[in-house]
């Protein structure tokens, strides 16, 4: 979003190399100079029905150039602020994890160092998967950062421990964040309806911690209730399954679920727990955005649009506590 008009280049959305908004790349990982870091992961080896996510960094990407018009912020009308100002919010795009095809583990290790690379240089990541595998790794990155409490929107709880050895699929990752000391709780939005998940993985989400909340508990609490329900907390991360969002609007995804989130209402509580707590959310990722099942590409910009405000509004009340 910086302002390149001055420089008599109009730099439209379809020109140039593609990155985030069109931000900066950063191909040194041990000089990263930004506040905010764009990191790819794209990994779909955890999927346990339809593949694809792991086109969702390119997507996103691609979709976010719509954005990027370089007017040196974004002001919105509504609330009379200018977000993303170049003096607010610098963004540099630094590639992709390298995945290692069928090798999990070291894909999950590979996802670990990158994010701790982002960490050490005191910058906050935003990751883009790939499935919902990918998050397991990334909190495991957070360790010694805490405490954190998680908020994850959802179609699905994804609190699996274990099915014929499988540990690290895309359900099973709110589990295994659930087992690390910097994870002090979590609030799970937007489950609903039949899922991978039993009655007693419910049962041990609650002995972990979690507020399991579905999109009608959601919308009969209002963004005020559910505010009032998540804790206060030295750092909030956000994890995103497209799902959650209802396929009606967010299609590209391997497990579309019905009944799920409108635009505004996932938007008005990041942007509602940003202005609470300072801007202390240290980090997002967004997962399941599977392109090839959305052809209008509506999908990927729905989340390119979500990560764009988000980041907007946790530097505006970082620089406005």
């Amino acid at each position: 979003m910086r302002n390149n008009y001055e420089a008599g280049r109009l730099n439209l959305p379809f020109v140039g190399h593609c990155t985030f908004a069109k931000a900066p790349a950063c191909t040194d990982w041990d000089k990263i100079d930004a506040d905010v870091a764009i990191l790819g992961v794209p990994n779909d080896m955890g999927t346990q029905w339809r593949s694809g996510a792991r086109f969702g960094p390119r997507g996103v990407r691609e979709a976010s150039t719509l954005f990027s018009f370089g007017h040196g912020g974004a002001y919105d009308f509504e609330d009379d602020k200018l977000y993303l100002a170049p003096d607010q919010c610098r963004i540099v795009d630094v590639g992709d994890v390298d995945i290692i095809h069928t090798d999990m583990e070291k894909s999950h290790r590979n996802t670990c160092a990158a994010v701790r690379k982002i960490l050490q240089s005191s910058v906050m990541p935003i990751i883009i998967g790939g499935d919902h595998s990918v998050h397991a790794p990334i909190i495991e990155a957070f360790a010694g950062q805490g405490p954190i409490h998680i908020l994850h929107f959802d179609a699905h709880l994804d609190f699996v421990d274990e099915r014929h050895g499988v540990r690290y699929g895309h359900g099973n990752a709110l589990r295994r964040s659930s087992e690390w000391d910097h994870v002090v709780g979590m609030t799970q939005m937007g489950i609903r309806n039949v899922s991978s998940s039993n009655q007693e993985n419910y049962d041990d989400a609650r002995k972990a911690g979690s507020d399991i909340l579905s999109v009608r508990d959601f919308r009969k609490l209002g963004t005020q209730g559910v505010l009032e329900r998540i804790p206060v907390c030295q750092s909030y991360y956000v994890t995103i399954d497209i799902d959650g969002f209802d396929p009606s609007i967010a299609p590209g995804t391997g497990t579309p679920s019905h009944g799920g989130f409108q635009y505004y209402e996932v938007l008005e509580i990041l942007q509602a727990l940003a202005v609470r707590n300072g801007g202390n959310i240290v980090g997002i990722d967004l997962v399941e955005i599977a392109p090839a099942y959305d052809p209008a590409g509506v999908t990927s910009i729905l989340g390119a649009q979500l990560l764009m405000n988000v980041i907007g509004y946790i530097f505006h009340a970082r620089a406005n506590p």
